[in-house]
């Protein structure tokens, strides 16, 4: 009788422990397309700035890495499963999956429509690692979408505040084909029009050998009949603007996609313990770390912070979490989601490629709350009309 309530106790003490490490542990499931066109060796090689150049996976393994004792000490854990998709729909289905299977937060390295079917799709929060588009933050946001990754605008108004600062407020608009490019150059004429720059000229450009279009091709030929002091280039794809420093009629800086880059990350940063966590990150990886690899790291950062923090209820409560969450990304500031369309507040790095010329905000310009918000959509301009 003794040993058989013995027997009892125990095996409702190891099931009482099983339960506890399951409420301790936040599964999460990272989306990525398969065969990514991104990561294609050549272009992978060529190492635009502000381009991946690897897998998101091993930004957020990093972290999950870095943060098992924090993690440990409070007696909880982090899962991570990572899903290739070949198509929207495989990415939705994905996404589906991981929910019934116990997924609290999705991690999404998607184009942005995947990523909104995905975000559809579920009702636990999803963090966007990689698309940058502004109508995600704006016609097109969700309630349960964070994005960890820099928008446009954030990155254009971190350029503007830059060129008001060296003075240079003339500038010369170079614009490419896709549609990617008019919708970006778009945002760039915001920023432009925020910070009161002026567009001396706006030009298309596109490489071509037809030799009837060479004034489209033609660095010195686009960049005469003007007067300006920089040359804004908005290249999605990159080829272009690289060639263009140093190529211009006028000895003008250039600035956008090539020349100063505005990133959310840069191996050559050397504050905040940037460099110790880039040199971990080479070391795990045998590569330099990238924009698009810290954007990963931060969101498994936010993850380890979730999991220490153990919302108890449904998924509104990780959404909360998440909401309320201030996160360390090594760039000198505490961080975290904007109430009003979910996007990181965030530093942003200024580099030619070398390394990092300055940061962004500039000292010097003042907001009535957070600094922070000079760089992206504000609260007043009310783009996202989703509640939170």
């Amino acid at each position: 009788m003794r040993h058989g309530m013995k027997r009892s106790l125990l095996a409702l003490t190891l099931a009482a422990a099983s339960l506890a490490a399951q409420a301790a542990t936040l599964k999460a499931t990272l989306i990525v397309p398969d065969d990514d066109p991104r990561l294609e060796r050549s272009r992978a090689e060529r190492a635009y700035l502000g381009h991946p150049t690897g897998p998101a996976e091993a930004g957020v393994k990093l972290a999950l890495d870095e943060g098992r004792f924090e993690l440990e000490a409070v007696g909880a854990a982090v899962t991570l499963d990572t899903k290739e998709a070949a198509d929207l729909a495989a990415a939705q289905a994905a996404a589906v999956a991981a929910e019934k299977a116990g997924a609290a937060v999705l991690l999404a390295d998607l184009p942005a429509d995947w990523l909104l079917a995905v975000t559809d799709a579920v009702k636990i929060p999803v963090l966007n690692l990689s698309e940058a588009s502004d109508r995600l933050r704006a016609a097109d946001c969700r309630a349960r979408l964070f994005h960890v990754v820099p928008s446009e605008r954030q990155r254009a108004d971190a350029l503007a505040q830059t060129l008001v600062q060296r003075k240079w407020s003339k500038l010369l608009l170079l614009v490419g084909p896709s549609a990617a490019d008019q919708q970006r150059a778009a945002v760039v004429q915001a920023a432009i029009k925020r910070y009161g720059l002026q567009v001396a000229a706006a030009k298309p450009f596109k490489l071509s050998a037809d030799p009837r279009e060479r004034n489209l091709a033609n660095p010195l030929l686009l960049t005469q009949g003007a007067q300006y002091d920089a040359v804004w280039v908005v290249d999605s794809d990159g080829e272009f603007a690289r060639a263009l420093p140093y190529q211009t009629v006028l000895p003008r800086p250039v600035v956008g996609d090539a020349g100063l880059v505005a990133v959310a990350w840069h191996a050559q940063f050397e504050r905040f313990g940037a460099p110790q966590v880039s040199r971990r990150f080479h070391k795990a990886n045998a590569r330099p770390m990238t924009a698009h690899d810290w954007t990963a790291w931060l969101a498994g950062k936010a993850l380890v912070t979730l999991a220490a923090a153990q919302p108890k209820g449904p998924a509104a409560a990780w959404q909360q979490a998440l909401g309320k969450a201030q996160l360390d990304g090594s760039k000198g500031v505490n961080m975290s989601f904007r109430a009003w369309d979910g996007q990181l507040r965030q530093t942003l790095l200024l580099t030619d490629g070398q390394g990092v010329i300055s940061q962004a905000p500039i000292e010097g310009i003042l907001h009535p709350v957070n600094v922070l918000d000079t760089l992206g959509a504000d609260a007043g301009e009310k783009l996202c009309k989703v509640a939170r």
